[in-house]
């Protein structure tokens, strides 16, 4: 009998995967609807472009993928500490091409949400984009920046308090 160690995060793992394959199969995924052989329940998929979230000492920096976008067809709203980004990739049809043996891209409007610290200087936000990557930049308050604060070893008086004295 072998002793296997309890990992609470493989459960949640699993659970993740189950929901994933749960929505995949609810709004369509590819292999789904080219099983189907229409090719409207791809163009009419959702599209949610992926998006990497980082932060540092002076700013928080999201970077969104959405090629395929004009920069008119984006809209960026932030109201309420909610950073809002809202957009469509069309889908172009030409008569003149041939017809399409397979389409995986997904087309569609995408809404995305991201609820903000109360560290954001609402009034200094960018926005950039660039080789079909939506960068924003929104940077922190003054006062919630890392302040470094020197401190005083044994009492002992430092130079300029030295100064001071004299």
């Amino acid at each position: 009998m072998a002793l296997i160690r309890w990992d609470p995060f493989r459960e949640l793992v699993s659970l993740q995967d189950r929901m994933n394959r749960l929505f995949q199969d609810s709004l369509g995924s590819p292999s789904a609807a080219s099983l189907r052989g229409g090719e409207e329940s791809l163009t009419s998929g959702a599209f949610i472009p992926a998006v990497d979230v980082y932060e540092d000492d002076h700013a928080i920096v999201l970077k969104m993928e959405v090629p395929g976008i004009d920069q008119k067809d984006i809209d960026i709203r932030l109201e309420n500490n909610v950073l809002s980004v809202h957009g469509e990739r069309k889908f172009e049809k030409e008569e003149k091409e041939e017809n399409f043996q397979r389409i995986e891209r997904r087309y569609g409007s995408f809404s995305r949400s991201f609820t903000l610290p109360n560290t954001v200087d609402t009034e200094n936000v960018k926005a950039d984009y660039e080789h079909g990557v939506l960068k924003i930049k929104l940077s922190k308050r003054a006062e919630a920046k890392p302040k470094q604060i020197k401190v005083n070893i044994g009492g002992q008086p430092t130079l300029e308090s030295k100064a001071k004295t004299a």
